[in-house]
């Protein structure tokens, strides 16, 4: 896979439009949430949807809160010192698994979807604040990488 070495419009929009999509879905999963209980419902699911909830809701809009600030950075309404400064992706809160083992498998899947964008975020945001430059470690990793290819 050939390395990124700047962040592209065109990226940021696939990203956000991606994001966007799934934040709908985790809407539309999660707003169960805010009825009534009804009769016979477990009050353990119900607990582990809203906690979940609350967590994949806060999660997507932390990775949409970055996305904002990239393209508010190209359409040249903050500066990139204003972004470095304060627009860093903050980290994630994982799942409790014991609250998820109560969800449904496709529940379970989407929280797992939302966890996967925001590490791709994060890891996007991370590169971009040390300006893609490689890492000691990981330039290391690629030429051993390399060297036990050319072994193969």
């Amino acid at each position: 896979m050939a390395r990124t070495t700047n962040i592209s419009r065109p990226i940021i929009e696939a990203l956000y439009t991606e994001a966007l999509v799934l934040a709908d879905e985790v809407r539309a999963v999660f707003a169960a949430g805010t009825r009534e209980p009804l009769a016979g419902e477990d009050a353990y699911v119900r607990l582990a949807l809203s906690t979940e909830g609350l967590k994949t809701t806060t999660r997507m809009m932390h990775v949409l809160a970055w996305l904002l600030n990239q393209r508010a950075l190209f359409q040249g309404e903050l500066s990139e010192n204003q972004v470095r400064l304060h627009g860093a992706l903050p980290p994630d809160r994982g799942s409790d698994e014991a609250q998820l083992a109560l969800l449904e498998p496709e529940t379970r899947a989407l929280i797992a979807d939302t966890a996967k964008l925001h590490q791709r975020i994060a890891r996007l945001d991370e590169a971009w604040r040390q300006h893609f430059e490689t890492s000691p470690v990981r330039a290391f990793q690629d030429r051993l990488g390399r060297e036990l290819g050319q072994l193969g």
